[in-house]
């Protein structure tokens, strides 16, 4: 088992769902009551990533991180350091490739919300904010839960991208999924085995957390 990796995957999916999933909930309400033909360009935006080869998003992410780009220009004018192959030019990359996850069960879980349970609240004086927190958020949850799930199972697995804008530096960008790939460059199956078993397990779970959710949303709905 190559610790540093897990503790690098680890550290990686923790930061990209805490900082993802409440931009998540923002965007994904937003799309969830927009109206109009236009609304299908965000959309198709957030669902980019889902569809471009993660080599494809990873070439355009590490231009954009270069010190020639305006990003990692100004990148490395604040902190002295460049984006490509570093923790936090990764981190970037994890928000931009886990964007759907974080936002279409989301946005699926406010659209499941009767718009006449908002009008009720704001007739019995609720402002929106407070309709918000008390009436949509709650309904929302297994939405914004299965988001969260999705996003951190995702971002333990990534590859791609993750190579391409960080490489494999041991204690910095190096996560399970690229030292999975290490050992098998080395003919080590047994290491890339036990690696390959927990990520099988954390997905599996996964899918269970948002599968059950799922069933007993179904389920409140025949009762």
């Amino acid at each position: 088992m190559d610790g540093a990796a897990l503790f690098v995957s680890l550290k990686l999916a923790l930061l990209t769902s805490v900082l993802l999933v409440p931009l998540g909930v923002l965007l994904g309400r937003r799309l969830a009551q927009a109206k109009g033909r236009w609304k299908v360009l965000p959309e198709a935006l957030v669902a980019l990533p889902l569809v471009m080869p993660p080599t494809v998003l990873g070439f355009y992410l590490m231009q954009g991180f270069s010190s020639d780009a305006p990003l990692g220009a100004a990148w490395q004018q604040l902190f002295g350091s460049s984006l490509n192959f570093s923790f936090s030019g990764i981190l970037l990359a994890s928000l931009v490739v886990n964007l759907p996850f974080a936002v279409q069960p989301v946005q699926r879980a406010f659209e499941a919300v009767p718009a006449h349970l908002r009008e009720a609240a704001w007739c019995s004086g609720l402002s929106h904010w407070q309709t918000l927190w008390r009436i949509e958020l709650p309904l929302a949850l297994p939405g914004i839960i299965s988001a969260l799930a999705l996003t951190f199972a995702h971002t333990l697995g990534e590859f791609g991208v993750i190579l391409m804008v960080g490489g494999s530096i041991d204690g910095e960008t190096r996560t399970l999924a690229i030292s999975i790939y290490d050992r098998m460059q080395a003919f080590d199956e047994s290491g890339a085995g036990i690696m390959s078993a927990m990520l099988l397990l954390v997905s599996f779970l996964t899918i269970g957390v948002v599968y059950g959710l799922a069933a007993r949303q179904r389920w409140k709905r025949h009762v």
